[in-house]
């Protein structure tokens, strides 16, 4: 398992979905993905995206004005 960092920081809406996507179907299953973003609509749109597509989100927390999410490829 690998944990591999993608920063979307000053991105909008779609951006940080449609980069994190592109990102975890590189990734091997069980692999992690650490999405960093500043987009407020990101509080909304990553969990619904890890929902419909499958993958896991296992963890949302916040750093210097940047909110992480943690996803486990499924």
């Amino acid at each position: 398992m690998k944990i591999v960092t993608l920063d979307t920081k000053g991105l909008l809406c779609p951006l940080p979905v449609l980069k994190a996507r592109k990102r975890l179907k590189a990734l091997a299953i069980g692999d992690k993905l650490e999405v960093y973003a500043t987009d407020p609509a990101a509080l909304i749109d990553i969990p619904h995206f890890c929902v419909e597509s499958g993958h896991v989100l296992e963890s949302t927390t916040e750093e210097d004005g940047a909110q992480i999410y943690l996803i486990r490829r499924s």
